[in-house]
């Protein structure tokens, strides 16, 4: 998913399209989890990237994308770019600590 979300329109104020966008990516979120895994995977994770436009956005992870929504717009930015992107992941098992 990539897109650019504007937050002016002639007849919907910005607060009720800062909830669209975050439906949006929730429902995006939602349809790419529902999708069968590769064979070897558990689980799909994302890459996502947001920012005022694509050139200046930065990477950040799939939990802070709605606070770095919350963040661009308490900072009176008009333009949002998201780009969240799937990929299937292996669990790592984490190694338990050795004591001495």
């Amino acid at each position: 998913m990539k897109k650019t979300f504007t937050l002016e329109h002639p007849k919907i104020k910005a607060p009720r399209i800062v909830d669209s966008i975050k439906h949006d990516i929730k429902k995006f979120l939602k349809k790419e989890r529902l999708k069968s895994l590769p064979s070897g995977t558990q689980y799909w994770g994302f890459d996502c990237k947001l920012g005022q436009s694509e050139e200046t956005a930065a990477e950040v992870h799939v939990s802070l994308l709605t606070k770095g929504i919350d963040e661009l717009v308490a900072n009176n930015i008009m333009t949002i770019y998201v780009e969240v992107t799937a990929k299937a992941m292996v669990a790592v098992e984490k190694l338990p600590a050795q004591e001495d």
